[in-house]
């Protein structure tokens, strides 16, 4: 009970010399970890979290009860602890970071990264829609992935170059089954389809619905690590999806897809605003 009174005495009876600028400090870590821990729940570190969360309740009973030899243990152990609590989340920590520089903030300083660079055009925006719903009646499957400032060369580079204008036939032709360029993604830089048969990670958000195929989960994976635009055509049910920025929107129809596409072209925007408003307004799924 000693600890306990001291831990009271040295911490919580500070809380009457707190600043403004405390509670401010306070408020600004509250929605750092809130968001952080909302983010993580996603992914496969949510676990290991977890584990942590487990040790750390295991240290402070310790202390409470000033068990010696679990605190020389956790004392000793806490070095080795930081390097593998770096390792562990090493693939998470790259994301954020990744993240961070999608959000453009050092733009005014580099320069946009995809200066100079062509943009989708209406008569584009026309025949990638009529190839996407041409393949939807049918039912074949097909991945288009959309790039914008974060380069896709490793990925390009898995498929079979192209080269070649964007054209309905042409996108029906790739896709059609059993044909040789059928398997696999399509790459879109800047007004043509740079390649196709290209390979794309696997989503690994936990929380995506478990009835998504691994067309779906490449889209969304793929969405993830870039800032592309990614068109998917279910194969089950012949339905449209579009992902960007980790976030899918099923079953959208051929005006909502043309409206985004043609924001994305005029006004280049980057964010994530429009397409999260948008999934609570246009999802039919």
């Amino acid at each position: 009970m000693e600890v306990i009174r001291t831990f009271w005495n040295e911490y919580l009876v500070r809380l009457d010399k707190l600043r403004v600028t405390d509670f401010i400090e306070i408020l600004i870590l509250a929605v750092i970890i809130y968001y952080f821990l909302k983010w993580i729940k996603t992914t496969n570190a949510w676990a290991v979290l977890k584990g942590l969360t487990t040790l750390l309740m295991c240290w402070l009973i310790a202390y409470i009860f000033d068990f010696h030899a679990i605190l020389w243990f956790f004392a000793n152990a806490i070095g080795v602890g930081i390097t593998a609590i770096i390792i562990l989340f090493q693939p998470e920590l790259r994301k954020v970071l990744e993240q961070l520089g999608k959000k453009d903030i050092m733009s005014p300083f580099f320069g946009p990264s995809n200066e100079g660079r062509e943009v989708l055009q209406q008569e584009d925006v026309d025949e990638l829609i009529r190839g996407v719903y041409a393949l939807a009646k049918e039912k074949t499957g097909a991945l288009i992935v959309i790039e914008q400032q974060i380069d896709l060369g490793k990925i390009i580079e898995t498929g079979i170059a192209l080269d070649s204008v964007i054209s309905s036939g042409l996108l029906i032709s790739i896709f059609e089954d059993k044909k040789p360029l059928h398997d696999g993604a399509v790459i879109i830089r800047g007004r043509r389809i740079a390649a196709a048969t290209c390979y794309l990670p696997l989503s690994e958000n936990m929380q995506l619905s478990k009835d998504m195929g691994t067309r779906h989960r490449a889209g969304v994976g793929i969405s993830e690590t870039a800032d592309c635009f990614t068109i998917i055509v279910s194969e089950e049910s012949g339905k449209v999806s579009i992902a960007k920025a980790g976030e899918i929107i099923r079953g959208v129809s051929g005006d909502f897809l043309k409206e985004q596409l043609n924001a994305m072209c005029k006004t280049g925007d980057r964010k994530k605003g429009w397409f999260l408003m948008s999934n609570k307004r246009k999802s039919k799924d």
